[in-house]
């Protein structure tokens, strides 16, 4: 294996970005909260610019014109970017990361509006803790959904990099990582007590999710800016409709096999009522776990 050489290591948080979602167009840059003028990525920004264990912000964004105005967001906030693939945000991330001699990396998402600078804090504490190649709060899930930290080496990202191959471990940038437990240590963080809510859903994909998300913001965001993982799950104690609002939007996943995919299908359809079609699926079980096998 080749790994780039770098002269120096800075801890850095690689938030990609683009404004081509597919189910939600132009979502990084709808406001929050709604009408105050600041849009999602901005949200994303300002909590990670209060992190103690971080020394660069990049926005790895894509080379794709619509996502100049990307660009111009990072530079107004005075934050570091970097453009890339569309498609392999693998190659996206190994280029900032190389550009700009981050390591460990630490990885968010711009559709996090909600991230939790303390979260994110803790997460890279306990990376360097560890000694592992790879850390997140997602290997077993007791955060709520959109306070999602990675944290990896340098050298993982560049092993992933190099013998990556299928497309989702090129789009999604650590599943070859997570895959190999063989090549890479890795460790899980919990979240505390009251910071659990592995149901709770306050990241940005749908307009339910946004729905959501503009509620949050009116309840919480007056008092403290930058309310976080305890004042959330709060919130959902106090009042548990706030769940109604997104509970039919379905989280993206990776599927590893065609009977895993099946079976998703099978949920979703179920949620939206879909019941001739879930009863003709059903009927094709054998043919699809049969034709999984090969």
């Amino acid at each position: 294996m080749s790994v780039t050489k770098r002269k120096e290591k800075t801890p850095g948080v690689i938030v990609q970005a683009r404004t081509g979602s597919t189910r939600l167009p132009g979502k990084i840059l709808k406001e929050l909260p709604y009408g105050s003028g600041i849009t999602a990525l901005e949200q994303v920004i300002q909590r990670l610019q209060r992190c103690r264990e971080i020394e660069r912000i990049i926005i790895a964004t894509t080379t794709n014109p619509e996502d100049d105005v990307i660009v111009e967001i990072a530079e107004r906030s005075g934050v570091s970017w970097f453009r890339g693939s569309s498609e392999d945000v693998l190659s996206r991330y190994f280029g900032a990361a190389v550009k700009y001699h981050v390591d460990p990396v630490i990885r968010v998402t711009s559709d996090c509006p909600c991230i939790d600078p303390a979260v994110v804090d803790r997460c890279v504490v306990e990376f360097n803790a560890r000694g592992v190649s790879y850390l997140s709060n997602t290997l077993e899930r007791s955060f709520p959904h959109g306070l999602d930290v990675e944290v990896f080496s340098f050298e993982a990202l560049a092993t992933a990099q190099e013998q990556a191959k299928a497309p989702p471990e090129r789009e999604h940038v650590t599943p070859y990582i997570i895959q190999h437990a063989e090549v890479f240590s890795r460790v899980n963080v919990k979240a505390f007590p009251e910071e659990t809510g592995p149901g709770i859903r306050i990241t940005l994909d749908t307009r339910e999710d946004y729905t959501l998300l503009c509620a949050v913001f009116d309840f919480l965001y007056p008092a403290n800016p930058f309310f976080g993982a305890r004042e959330i799950v709060e919130l959902f104690h106090a009042r548990p409709y706030l769940h109604e609002i997104n509970r039919k939007v379905v989280q993206k996943k990776i599927f590893h096999s065609l009977r895993e995919e099946y079976q998703e299908a099978l949920k979703i359809l179920k949620l939206q009522d879909l019941n001739r079609m879930v009863s003709y699926l059903e009927h094709k079980r054998a043919e699809v776990e049969e034709e999984g096998k090969g």
